[in-house]
């Protein structure tokens, strides 16, 4: 299913590196939508725009955008350029565009992928979702201000890295140092074809002390035990042991989601840890009030995550929650704030924290 439609652009309503999001009218009615300017070209108020719709009209997250496919029929010049990377990205779509990937022949790096041994125990940080970030990043700088931080974007969510605004906002406060999109994700500082040349990119090219890794904005789920992308963090803890570096793991806890299967420890994580990853990887659970403290430990016992990884027990979470409010930027995840979700934003939180504080 694919749904298009036409409309006007009303208004610019906000413009970062790659991204304008904008203002369009369809039967004289206001709606929101993205323009990614390299693939689509550049936009203005006027311009006559072809809209995918099909998100919304499924009543799906999204961010509550409809996205440009072409603007003024398809009229936009973009001038040939003979790039020398051969790369595809969004590949065998109509959209697909060539990129120079950090690892291939071309590139200036190519000889670092040949020479790598090993991360040496360099601590990568693993979440589910793209809203753990900021949480991690602003421990890990306020803890740690000269420690480079690198972000590495999976394509299990949003595959433009420049939808996100939270990206845009570490970048721009310096709390980023660069960032790689690997698979069919795309826009990092670095490209790269897998995790595994992600990871060698964020800590032998951008000579980062800790990476992020996590998908981008949204996040695919059914109800099941194994239909979700953020199954992808199993075999993401297993390449970071597998290159000698120190998997970090950020456990989806909420008390405050309805839905039982994602009550104190989400399933997604216990199922990840129980079952996907075949390899350690350290477990980080913030001190909380103590009726909430038993049930996660139950969770752990239960289901013998504890007999097959680390669990790191942070007792300092004034200090994260102290962290997380020197920054002015909107914490939410699934619409909720960190006044509704505390203890999702401090778990993140303390994954940056302990990283920090180990390196």
């Amino acid at each position: 299913m694919i749904n298009y439609t036409k409309a006007k652009v009303k208004d610019i309503i906000q413009k970062r590196e790659g991204c304008t999001e904008i203002t369009v009218i369809i039967n004289n009615k206001d709606y929101n939508a993205v323009n990614y300017d390299c693939l689509t070209g550049s936009v203005k108020a006027g311009d006559y725009v072809l809209l995918n719709t099909t998100a919304q009209d499924l009543k799906l997250g999204s961010g509550g955008y409809h996205f440009v496919v072409s603007v003024n029929d398809g009229n936009t010049f973009f001038p040939f350029t003979k790039e020398i990377g051969h790369i595809m990205k969004l590949r065998y779509t109509p959209l697909q565009f060539s990129v120079l990937s950090a690892e291939e022949q071309q590139s200036p790096y190519h000889h670092i992928f040949n020479d790598f041994q090993s991360l040496q125990g360099k601590p990568v940080i693993i979440g589910e979702l793209h809203s753990m970030l900021p949480p991690v990043v602003f421990n890990i700088k306020r803890n740690r201000p000269d420690t480079c931080v690198s972000y590495i974007m999976t394509d299990g969510g949003a595959l433009p890295i420049s939808f996100s605004k939270s990206v845009a906002y570490l970048k721009q406060k310096d709390l980023i140092n660069g960032t790689v999109t690997f698979g069919q994700a795309f826009g990092g500082d670095f490209e790269a074809v897998n995790i595994y040349t992600a990871l060698i990119t964020a800590f032998d090219i951008l000579k980062s002390d800790v990476a992020v890794i996590a998908m981008g904005p949204g996040i695919t789920g059914t109800g099941t035990k194994y239909g979700f992308s953020g199954i992808e963090q199993g075999p993401i803890i297993d390449a970071v042991n597998t290159l000698g570096g120190r998997p970090i793991f950020i456990p989806r806890i909420s008390f405050a989601d309805k839905r039982i299967r994602h009550h104190g420890i989400s399933h997604h994580s216990i199922l990840v840890l129980k079952e996907i990853a075949k390899t350690r990887a350290e477990v980080v659970i913030p001190v909380m009030e103590q009726d909430r403290m038993e049930y996660i430990k139950n969770q752990i016992t239960q289901n013998e995550i504890d007999k097959k990884h680390e669990i790191v027990y942070v007792k300092e979470t004034s200090s994260v929650l102290e962290n997380l409010s020197c920054f002015d930027f909107h914490l939410s995840t699934m619409g909720r704030g960190i006044d509704l979700e505390p203890e999702f934003f401090i778990t993140a939180g303390a994954a940056g924290y302990f990283a920090s504080n180990i390196l």
